[in-house]
């Protein structure tokens, strides 16, 4: 495990949106869902592509609150430019658990 410093965490931007549009991407190496997140009036509407589809279909994934971090520079997925990374656990069997508050709370709230 390597140990960082409280003010390098800090520097780590995670704030929890709500997820306002939710679509496969057949276009992706592995499977993915393409993701469009409020995450309030400071930063706005962001978008990614997440390796989520062995729990989550875009149906289900619309109006639910996840947590990203949003300093993260783009990046290049195939044909989509994501903008932030969404944060899950791995489950038993290495498939991603979306990181998400067990209550409402207002997007664009900081982790901290």
């Amino acid at each position: 495990m390597n140990e960082i410093s409280f003010d390098e965490f800090l520097k780590v931007d995670v704030r929890v949106g709500t997820v306002l549009r939710a679509e496969h991407y057949p276009e992706a190496r592995k499977p993915a869902i393409k993701l469009w997140i409020d995450f309030g009036a400071e930063i706005g509407e962001k978008k990614t592509s997440a390796q989520i589809t062995a729990h989550y279909d875009p149906e289900t994934l619309v109006g639910r609150q996840v947590m990203a971090v949003v300093n993260f520079p783009p990046r290049q997925i195939g044909k989509f430019m994501s903008e932030v990374l969404v944060l899950g656990m791995p489950d038993e069997n290495g498939e991603v658990v979306l990181v998400g508050p067990d209550q409402p709370v207002p997007n664009g709230g900081r982790l901290h």
